[in-house]
């Protein structure tokens, strides 16, 4: 419902006006139902907006989408602000709270923000410019078309005057709507803020200390809680030592859950509240927890288990065909060289550096939230679910995320949160654990893969099956753990079979930066390599081949959430930034030192072509060293700030390189084996590579770049080591042991 209102207000928006506070004007971009309610809005209803200009010239924008770190809380308002023609030094912006009616949808995930904003929230600072010069029209008498406007001021040349935006603010709030459909936007050559790089606008306060993430929250009458949940996802408490809990300094109230809602969607579930005058006196009283859990039928699963489940599909016929072109098996038969690999990647875990919490106030039928969350309406229709309560009564303040990656798209936080504040009769801080937070994630699904390859006698690719071993339940495959038919090189390659097969497995699972491409690209990718070097050919070139006629292959994903435009998969462009990928490296035209090697790989993903070439050298003790990696990108014309847009490359990849490297979550009696950083590392700064970036400027519109980078980085990091040492990877993370000298 989310998407199509703001697909609906992308094709249609309306623009809203009204009086600001101060004499201000405050604008808005409305959904087409919203119209409406224009007759009272402008009679003095409350006014919704995004925009509001002070009678000093300082114009305050509205950030609608929540901050995880990807710096969406400044480049949205650049959008506004370009059109609006003012100077980026007399904008302020604001963190707005969650509001369906008058923001649309409000979520962080998917690389989304660019593709679905670049034009609407143009419009909006164009359709304000012009109720400006229409205002200082009216003022001097004059025509609009012979005034214009520059950094906060419009002018009217043929007579010198000059009116700044704080003077017109007042009257432009009775000027007509401009029609958002056809509103003048500025030329390209007279951008002054798109395009150029500009710090986060929470910067200062981060450098600082002083910026407030979700664990600082605190408010009036706020006691704390920890929420202990069986060890088996979705088991059960049978009994707990409730009274002794409760007797413990500082414990206000212990009580047990009993979930009732949509657990694997987010839901509550069961387990023991503890709410104490502190969260270490909480804490220490849930050191003393006696529970018995009823784990299920679920409590013998384990990560061998799953291995051997996938040994003995593996050796039956595929339960699922996802793509059947030509006749595969003949294509193999006759093929003059056949490759077959098996691959693995593990569940990994999110492991946000905050670690998930929610406050929470409830009075009566009034639920009132602070949360550091991807998606809030999600969290509000859960909430809204659990508590009996109608969601027009929930209010979610948007607080800054201490990372997110998908995990926070997940609101069993702030559902466990309104809960407990109810039953406690008091604002709630729920703070998980390090522990808490790493055993009770929606993980990035593990996943086998059976790969084959057919070359013909000129080493071309003619066939390839892919057997893929996932996890589900109830036959159906799991959040994130399914593989696209359309995944190239699908369409690429004349004789084509994708099948599946499906684990049962209780373990959730969940998006995760780059969902399923983060894992799929290393063994598509990683295979291409292999096939490559079997049919004696460079692996840039190979991949490089297959691209050479420009195409464009359907994908069956849509452009925007809802949306019924399709995306093409553009041979060209991949082929584009392969080149630009081998001449940022040197390619083929350096000497290496033994057992360094260089590996290249290629791969597209929410709407972005990423290349990339890892220099990696491997010590004698099989320790991986990724000195470098090269990356060239195509996501469009315009790049709306160059500093985060490269901040974001840099770090997908860094995060590519970390999974690769160290990160897995193994399972044993049905739970989660790992607790905390020292058994599910992450890569740290002593580790990570020098990351060039270069961008492509195409002519097409800007997408995101929260994720596109991160998939084609973990492949050329272990074709790399290949190149090094001779020696594939075929299981993540890296086993170090394999590659010793």
């Amino acid at each position: 419902m989310m998407i199509e209102m703001l697909e609906q207000t992308d094709r249609r928006a309306f623009l809203k006006i009204g009086a600001a506070l101060g004499g201000g004007l405050m604008l808005g971009l409305m959904s087409p139902a919203a119209a409406a309610v224009r007759a009272a809005t402008e009679a003095g209803a409350e006014l919704n907006g995004y925009v509001r200009i002070a009678p000093d010239g300082i114009a305050t924008i509205m950030a609608k989408n929540p901050e995880i770190g990807q710096g969406i809380k400044t480049m949205l308002p650049m959008l506004i602000a370009e059109e609006l023609d003012i100077a980026w030094k007399d904008v302020r912006v604001e963190q707005a709270d969650a509001d369906a009616r008058r923001f649309g949808q409000q979520i962080a995930g998917g690389s989304y923000a660019t593709p679905l904003h670049w034009d609407p929230l143009r419009r909006v600072g164009a359709a304000a410019r012009q109720m400006l010069i229409a205002a200082a029209a009216q003022r001097w008498q004059c025509p609009i078309a012979e005034c214009t406007t520059e950094a906060g001021v419009v002018m009217h040349a043929a007579s010198g005057r000059k009116l700044g935006y704080g003077a017109l603010a007042g009257l432009a709030a009775t000027m007509p709507v401009p029609d958002l459909a056809s509103v003048p936007l500025k030329p390209e050559a007279d951008y002054r803020i798109i395009g150029k790089p500009t710090p986060q606008v929470d910067i200062g306060a981060i450098v600082a200390g002083k910026m407030q993430f979700g664990i600082d929250v605190d408010v009036p009458g706020m006691a704390y809680a920890v929420f202990a949940k069986c060890p088996v996802p979705g088991g059960k408490l049978v009994k707990a030592n409730l009274d002794e809990l409760a007797r413990e300094k500082g414990v206000i109230a212990a009580f047990a859950v009993d979930g009732s809602t949509d657990a694997p969607a987010g839901g509550l579930v069961s387990g023991v509240a503890i709410v104490a005058d502190s969260w270490w006196r909480a804490e220490k009283a849930r050191a003393k927890l006696k529970a018995e859990w009823d784990g299920g039928a679920i409590a013998t699963h384990s990560s061998a288990y799953f291995a051997e489940e996938a040994a003995r599909l593996f050796a039956q016929p595929a339960t699922t065909v996802i793509r059947n072109d030509g006749d595969v098996a003949k294509a193999m038969a006759e093929a003059a060289r056949t490759v077959e690999a098996d691959y693995f990647y593990p569940f990994i875990s999110h492991a946000t550096l905050e670690p998930q919490n929610c406050t929470a106030s409830v009075t009566g039928d009034k639920v009132e939230v602070w949360a550091p969350t991807q998606a809030p309406a999600r969290g509000i229709a859960l909430i809204a679910e659990t508590l009996g309560v109608p969601e027009a009564n929930v209010t979610v303040h948007l607080i800054r995320c201490g990372g997110g990656f998908g995990r926070r798209l997940i609101a069993d936080p702030m559902v466990e949160a309104a809960y407990i504040a109810r039953k406690a009769g008091r604002p709630v801080k729920l703070l998980w654990s390090r522990k808490d937070d790493m055993q009770h994630d929606f993980y990035r699904p593990a996943g086998f893969h059976r790969m084959k390859g057919g070359l013909d006698a000129l080493g071309r690719l003619v066939a390839l099956h892919d057997h893929f071993v996932t996890f589900g339940a109830g036959g159906r495959v799991a959040r994130s753990a399914d593989l696209p038919a359309t995944e190239i090189p699908a369409q690429l390659v004349p004789h084509c079979l994708y099948e599946s097969s499906l684990i049962e497995c209780g373990i959730p699972t969940g998006p995760l930066r780059a969902p399923g491409s983060n894992a799929i690209a290393f063994v598509f990718q990683s295979f291409m390599d292999e096939l490559a070097h079997a049919a004696g050919k460079d692996p840039y070139q190979f991949q490089l081949d297959m691209l050479a006629e420009p195409r464009l292959l359907p994908t069956g994903r849509s452009l925007r959430p809802g949306s019924a435009e399709k995306v093409n998969f553009d041979t060209k462009r991949m082929a584009d930034v392969l080149r630009k990928a081998a001449a940022m490296s040197g390619w083929g035209k350096r000497s290496l030192p033994k057992r360094t090697g260089m590996g290249v790989a290629c791969y597209f993903s929410h709407l972005g072509y990423f290349a990339e070439v890892a220099l990696v050298a491997v010590a004698k003790d099989g320790t991986p060293s990724v000195k470098q990696v090269w990356v060239a990108a195509d996501v469009g014309r315009h790049i709306i700030n160059p500093s985060m847009a490269v901040n974001q490359v840099q770090g997908s990849v860094i995060d590519g390189i970390g999974s690769a490297l160290f990160q897995q979550i193994t399972i044993e009696n049905g739970g989660a084996v790992q607790a905390n950083f020292d058994d599910h590392d992450l890569i740290r700064i002593d580790r990570a590579p020098i990351v060039e970036v270069e961008f492509l400027k195409t002519d097409f519109p800007p997408t995101g770049l929260g994720e596109p980078a991160l998939p084609p980085a973990i492949p050329a990091v272990c074709n790399a080591i290949h190149a090094a040492t001779g020696k594939r990877i075929r299981s993540l993370p890296i086993d170090t042991a394999l590659l010793r000298a």
